[in-house]
């Protein structure tokens, strides 16, 4: 029975090199939310037969995405690379508005934060659909499951 769903992530820790407390959270947040619901059909290899579902592993290697593909045994079924030149400015502008938003929690009244957050999420919707597009063809998945996936993007992007 086809099950088309991301069971497990991981990041490649040698990616990331700086962390704090805000990330950690947006970190654990992004990989719960998509475990529990996601969307994630790769499409080569629902191809040849593996539906799912999926174990997936994410690195930044040479200002590229890796994403390792497995199945749920671990059984590695493929790897898909995608240039990240499209994303530098949709990174750099979500983490100036994560920055903005951090310090608003801390210091800003509630309108100010409202405010902040929605260009947040607007910065995080257009790169969700941009990753939607680069996936096209290769992996078939929904809006909020891209999202996600962009935070995580983010997280290996950090360099303190």
């Amino acid at each position: 029975m086809a099950d088309p769903r991301i069971s497990h992530i991981e990041l490649d820790d040698a990616t990331i090199l700086w962390r704090n407390a805000d990330i950690e959270q947006e970190r654990r947040i992004a990989i719960f939310d998509l475990i529990e619901d996601n969307v994630f059909r790769p499409v080569r290899a629902a191809g040849a037969g593996h539906e799912g579902p999926y174990r997936l592993r994410l690195s930044v290697r040479d200002g590229r995405l890796s994403l390792e593909i497995a199945g749920d045994d671990g059984t590695e079924l493929e790897t898909l690379v995608l240039g990240l030149a499209r994303f530098r400015r949709p990174i750099r502008e979500y983490f100036a508005i994560c920055e903005s938003y951090y310090q608003a929690i801390r210091k800003a009244s509630p309108q100010e934060i409202e405010t902040i957050d929605m260009a947040r999420r607007g910065v995080h919707n257009d790169a969700a659909e941009m990753l939607l597009e680069r996936l096209e063809g290769k992996i078939e998945t929904d809006h909020p499951t891209a999202r996600r996936l962009f935070t995580l993007i983010c997280v290996l992007h950090i360099r303190g």
